[in-house]
C-alpha cells in the first residue's frame, strides 16, 4: 500500500473512532483540541434524565462533550470501578463488593441521589382483577422458592382466575431487578429466574401489552410512556394498609408508595472531578438544574432540602456511601 493511501485509511478510521459513542466513553477526558470530555453510563432507569441534563448542558458548553450510555447499573458500575468512566448512573445504591472493587483500584466516588422513582407493576388491559397486591402476595410470586411451583394466578391468591402467570422483568444485573426482589422478598439475589428477561424494559411492556396473565415490573417512566395500553396495580402500604399506586407521581414523592420507591444516583469518579473541569461542571449543573427535566423523563424531583445538601456533598467532595444499609422504603432524608 502507498504511503498517501495509507494516510488516508488511517484518517478514515480515526475520525470513525471519534465519532463512535462506546469509544469516547473510554478515551482520554481532555483531548488536545480543547474539547472536554464527560462520560456517563449506567442504568436504564435515570438514562433519561442523565441525557437531558448533557444535551442541555452542551447547548451552554459547546466545548465539552458528554458521552450518556446505558448499559445497566451492574455494567455501569464495572466501567466505574474500573476507570473507564467519569460517572455511573445507578438505580440501586453502589453494593458492598464494588466499594471493594473501587477501593482495589484507587477511585474515591462521591454518591449523589439525583431524583425519585418508583417500581410499577404493570399487568395487561384486561386483567381487572389484579388491582391492589400485597407484598406478601408479590413475594409468593417472585421468591426463588417459587421458581417451578408458583405458576398460575389462583395460587397467588384464590380469588384470582385460573390463568397461567406470565413473568417479565429486568435483567439480573440491574438495578432496578436488585431493589425489586430486596424490596419484596426481603433479600438480595432471591429473585426465580423462570420468567422473560431483558436490559430493555420497552421490552417487558410489550410482553406484558400480548399477554393477558402477563405482569412486569419497570421504572415508572416506562409505564406513564405506556399507560394507554397498560394497567398499573397498586401496592398495599404495609405501614398504612392502604392500597398505593405509583400515579399520580407526588406519591413517590411523598413515599406513600412504599416500599417500591426509591431513590436514583449518579456517582462521580473524585479522581476525575479533579483532573477534568468538564466533569464538575457538568456535575455541578446536573444538581443545580435536573429538577427542570426530572417530571419530562417521569420520574419524581427530590425534596428541596435534599438538593441543598446533595450539592453540599459534591462541594465539599465527601466520598463514600450513606446507603449501603438502606432498607426498601425508607425516605431519602434518612440518609443526607
Amino acid at each position: 500500500m502507498n504511503l498517501r493511501l495509507w494516510r488516508k485509511n488511517k484518517l478514515f478510521w480515526l475520525f470513525l473512532t471519534v465519532i463512535n459513542s462506546t469509544i469516547l466513553a473510554s478515551c482520554s477526558s481532555n483531548r488536545g483540541d480543547g474539547v472536554q470530555q464527560v462520560s456517563l453510563d449506567g442504568g436504564a432507569v435515570g438514562f433519561s434524565l442523565s441525557l437531558a441534563v448533557a444535551e442541555e448542558y452542551q447547548k451552554l458548553h459547546p466545548t465539552a462533550q458528554v458521552s450518556v450510555a446505558s448499559s445497566g447499573t451492574g455494567g455501569g458500575f464495572s466501567k466505574f470501578c474500573a476507570g473507564s468512566i467519569d460517572i455511573v448512573g445507578a438505580s440501586r445504591p453502589i453494593r458492598k463488593v464494588e466499594i471493594e472493587t473501587c477501593k482495589k483500584n484507587g477511585i474515591e466516588f462521591i454518591e449523589l441521589p439525583t431524583a425519585l422513582d418508583g417500581l410499577a407493576v404493570i399487568v395487561n388491559r384486561e386483567n381487572k382483577f389484579a388491582k391492589c397486591l400485597k407484598i406478601k402476595e408479590l413475594n409468593t410470586m417472585w421468591n426463588s422458592k417459587s421458581e417451578g411451583k408458583i405458576t398460575n394466578w389462583n395460587q397467588i391468591n384464590p380469588k384470582f382466575p385460573d390463568g397461567r402467570l406470565l413473568l417479565f422483568a429486568p435483567a439480573s444485573d440491574t438495578g432496578t431487578f436488585d431493589y425489586f426482589t430486596q424490596a419484596v422478598t426481603g433479600k438480595a439475589r432471591n429473585s426465580r429466574t423462570d420468567f422473560t428477561p431483558s436490559h430493555n424494559q420497552n421490552t417487558l411492556v410489550q410482553g406484558v401489552v400480548g399477554n393477558k396473565f402477563g405482569l412486569a415490573y419497570v421504572g415508572i417512566a416506562f409505564f406513564t410512556q405506556n399507560q394507554d395500553r397498560l394497567n398499573v396495580v397498586a401496592i398495599k402500604n404495609p405501614l398504612s394498609g392502604e392500597c398505593v399506586k405509583p400515579v399520580p407521581i407526588a406519591n413517590v414523592q411523598r413515599n406513600t408508595y412504599n416500599p417500591l420507591s426509591r431513590p436514583l444516583f449518579i456517582y462521580v469518579n473524585k479522581g476525575k472531578a479533579t483532573a477534568n473541569p468538564s466533569v464538575v461542571g457538568y456535575v455541578n449543573f446536573y444538581l443545580e438544574n435536573s429538577w427542570k427535566w426530572v417530571d419530562a423523563s417521569g420520574y419524581a424531583a427530590l425534596p428541596d432540602l435534599a438538593y441543598y445538601k446533595v450539592r453540599q456533598r459534591f462541594e465539599r467532595r465527601e466520598t463514600g456511601t450513606r446507603f449501603l444499609n438502606a432498607e426498601p422504603g425508607q425516605p431519602i432524608t434518612d440518609f443526607l
